[in-house]
């Protein structure tokens, strides 16, 4: 789920589908282009599930860390340390 606070600017930068092969790991990409002065607080995952339900995979908050769902515990890592900006995960296979 992509959500940007009214009257921010910045542009989420995702892909709308992506490709994963059986045994091996893959990236989902997330990136927001900031704008002066903003800041990503949190980054929330979500799998859409049949029916259109959502279910959350991993939350990256800036101040509380990763916290990640008991059926994907061990199998979500960070692309890239550091901001948020870069919001990417690696699903683990």
């Amino acid at each position: 789920a992509v959500r940007v606070p009214t009257g921010r600017a910045g542009v989420v930068e995702v892909q709308r589908s992506v490709t994963a092969v059986l045994g091996q790991d893959v990236v989902l990409p997330c990136r927001y282009r900031a704008q002066e002065r903003e800041q990503v607080e949190q980054v929330t995952w979500l799998k859409r599930g049949p029916g259109g339900r959502s279910a959350e995979v991993a939350v990256l908050n800036r101040r509380h860390g990763e916290h990640v769902q008991e059926p994907y515990a061990g199998r979500v890592l960070r692309q890239a340390p550091g901001a948020l900006e870069n919001g990417a995960i690696v699903l683990r296979n």
